[in-house]
């Protein structure tokens, strides 16, 4: 099944997702998964379900067992007993610009407040953010340059002038020579592990009682920009949802809303 992952180019992510999968389904069933029946499949949605499994883990798990019996084991009609669960929409949370200034400032330090003022301000992913490199600034084109993003696709995220500071203010405190924001071994990137619990902490720290994650930022990037009445186009554009424009990615970059402390002249 490895094998077969890795010719289609999965990427380390998925391949660990669907073998951890396979894993718990083998263990439920408590024989080798290659012999299973239709019934054990549906005994096990049946199990998930029952256990109050969420419907990302079942879908997720549906996904990695239609591609072992499918691929794998070459027996595509054991795809059919597997069900794919609806996932319930939620409205999701939004922070508001005071909010989102109190959370800035109430980061565990100038790595942290520079980590998620990116998150925030170039509307990125926590894994975009994480896998930034200091060759990826681009101060002339004011651009952050994203590679292989969701999708496994390069794309490049607007810079405004005040988040470039925060930056530069951050690489001249530690000099980060490839990672923009190195972990506990310098020669590794944060975690997105690591990435969350810093938000969870400047949260508690700014008294924000919302369900904030990593991905609120986004979010609250997006919101905001649609407040400023900004085109949905360019919005998905900048999300990374929609094809690359450069002749629209460098407009709107003003947005960011980092207290008065912050603010202070300098070279863009």
């Amino acid at each position: 099944m490895i094998e077969d992952m890795t010719v289609r180019n999965f990427v380390e992510k998925t391949r660990n997702d669907y073998i951890r999968h396979v894993g718990t389904f083998t263990a439920f069933l408590g024989r080798a998964p290659d012999t299973a029946t239709p019934e054990d499949l549906r005994l096990f949605q049946l199990h998930q379900t029952q256990a109050g499994v969420g419907a990302p883990s079942i879908n997720g798990s549906v996904a990695a067992l239609r591609f072992f019996f499918t691929v794998t084991l070459d027996r595509p009609e054991m795809a059919r007993y597997l069900t794919f669960v609806r996932e319930p929409r939620r409205i999701p949370v939004i922070l508001s610009l005071e909010e989102i200034a109190r959370l800035l400032e109430a980061a565990p330090g100038p790595k942290y407040k520079a980590a998620l003022s990116a998150a925030y301000g170039a509307g990125l992913r926590v894994s975009e953010v994480v896998a930034l490199k200091v060759s990826d600034i681009d101060s002339e084109r004011m651009l952050l340059r994203i590679e292989q993003g969701k999708g496994r696709k390069d794309r490049f995220a607007m810079l405004s002038p005040l988040l470039l500071e925060l930056l530069r203010d951050w690489y001249r405190i530690a000099r980060p020579t490839v990672w923009l924001f190195p972990g506990r071994d310098p020669l590794l990137p944060l975690t997105t592990r690591q990435f969350n619990r810093v938000v969870h902490v400047a949260a508690d720290r700014a008294g924000i009682k919302k369900r904030v994650s990593p991905h609120t930022l986004r979010h609250s990037f997006a919101t905001h920009l649609l407040e400023e009445k900004t085109d949905v186009r360019l919005i998905q554009v900048l999300l990374g949802t929609a094809t690359y424009c450069p002749r629209t990615t460098g407009r709107s970059t003003h947005h960011l809303p980092i207290s008065s402390s912050l603010r202070r002249d300098g070279r863009h």
